[in-house]
């Protein structure tokens, strides 16, 4: 059994519902089929998802509403599929637009998920409409059962052995990614890119033989497509080199969507709704290692460094976990925490701060924490290069700091994990791209780079 997940370009338009039908025929193993909320159709389009995010907050009268209406009503047109599921998605908005009972993540999770649900019920009539044997699967009639509104959105344990019973369907079932359902019935969605998770939960629930994750592209690219220009395709990868990219910036899979498959050593194929005869990127446990020690690099910008100093921090018994402790009473999550002797950074994602959480922060470290320094600096990227190989390679990090050094830039910081199989390096967001350029000259094929 196949389990395969389409993200949002692959269901934006009846045309795109085609090409997602063409896919299935082609591998009768195709039988559990997980959809996105349809996508951008060109590049100033809008998704779906978004425009509910907006209704939610502008009301059942505004333009964004009209606009979810309009999108659906043509994938319909292009589909000859019955007017009925387009007023059933239009009565389904409004209700839950205008529900006031519960909590305001829980009614906007609500609002969210109607465009998997609609994209999934949109996408089972087509398949019927065709004579094919298919079903719109109800997360909530199926299993996929999460922790409760006041715990972070992760699937309960139990859930695996219901989503098992769908291992012998003999029909294509078609299930709503994003979303799930809290033992009292409330709508919980995973976080954005939740589409991922859904489908790994589900392979790794049956035992599927393979986990096929189209998208918009042939293949994972050794870094970003929009800064180098044909930059080296990755045709295998580990889990642990994926996640490890997916985390630092790779879009192309949502990082928490590979702890499912892992678990259950069950291979991942990122493949292309548009051209499904491209062989892809597989996502395997191990590979064999090559003479190219880096696999992939990527960036990601909004950071910022709380950057504290002490004389003799490294000998005061809890130091770092008091600090640690300051930064999670902000309901704040780090990043990572290079130190040194006397001094520790805290990579914080910029938009969990503002400068009442920084005022406080620093006031907390200088007072509480008796730190001679304590200041915020913004405006980072973290550049990170990743690949099994590192580990066994002598004189990475020289190589990779010598070609920060050449484009003249300066590194604000370098953390390498435990793992070995990062690196990862805090410089200033209008350095990002020179640097990218720079790394990606020093660790693969020279390329012609777009200036």
């Amino acid at each position: 059994m196949i389990v395969c997940k389409f993200g949002g370009t692959s269901m934006a338009s009846g045309h795109q519902f085609h090409k997602v039908k063409h896919v299935l025929d082609l591998d009768d193993s195709r039988k559990i089929v997980v959809v996105s909320a349809p996508g951008k159709r060109f590049a100033s389009d809008q998704k779906v998802t978004d425009l509910l995010i907006e209704a939610f907050y502008e009301g059942p009268s505004s333009k964004s509403v009209a606009l979810i209406i309009q999108r659906f009503e043509e994938i319909r047109e292009q589909l000859s599929l019955p007017e009925e599921l387009v007023e059933q998605l239009t009565s389904e908005l409004h209700q839950r637009l205008l529900a006031s009972q519960g909590e305001l993540s829980s009614r906007l999770d609500a609002v969210k998920a109607i465009g998997e649900e609609f994209s999934a019920r949109f996408f089972a009539a087509f398949l019927k409409s065709l004579g094919r044997k298919s079903r719109f699967a109800d997360p909530a009639e199926i299993g996929i059962y999460m922790t409760a509104s006041n715990q972070r959105a992760q699937l309960l344990d139990e859930s695996y052995e219901m989503l098992k019973k769908l291992k012998d369907t003999q029909e294509i079932v078609v299930v709503p990614g994003f979303y799930g359902y809290t033992k009292d019935g409330v709508l919980r969605t995973f976080e954005r890119g939740g589409s991922d998770i859904t489908g790994s939960i589900l392979a790794a629930a049956v035992q599927a033989d393979l986990y096929e994750n189209f998208t918009d592209v042939d293949f994972v690219y050794a870094a970003n497509p929009n800064i180098i220009e044909s930059p080296q395709q990755i045709e295998e990868i580990t889990y642990r080199e994926m996640r490890e990219l997916s985390y630092a910036g790779f879009t192309v899979i949502h990082d928490e969507a590979l702890m499912p498959v892992y678990r259950k050593q069950i291979p991942v194929a990122i493949k292309n709704t548009n051209n499904p005869d491209a062989p892809g990127t597989k996502i395997v446990a191990f590979r064999p290692l090559t003479d190219q020690p880096v696999t992939g690099l990527t960036a990601d910008q909004g950071f910022s460094i709380l950057y504290v100093s002490k004389y003799l921090m490294n000998r005061e018994l809890g130091f770092g976990r008091k600090l640690l402790q300051i930064i999670e009473e902000e309901g704040i999550s780090y990043e990572h925490t290079p130190s040194g002797l006397d001094d520790i950074s805290v990579i914080i994602r910029s938009h969990y701060l503002d400068s009442k959480k920084e005022q406080r922060i620093v006031y907390r470290v200088l007072h509480e924490l008796g730190a001679e320094v304590a200041y915020f600096k913004h405006g980072l990227s973290m550049i990170v290069l990743v690949g099994e190989g590192m580990r066994n390679s002598t004189g990475l990090a020289a190589r990779a700091t010598a070609a920060i050094s050449d484009t003249g830039a300066n590194i604000e910081m370098i953390n390498q994990g435990s793992s070995e199989v990062s690196l990862v390096f805090g410089v200033l967001e209008q350095d990002q791209v020179k640097i990218v350029h720079a790394l990606y000259d020093a660790f693969f094929s020279r390329v012609k780079v777009r200036t």
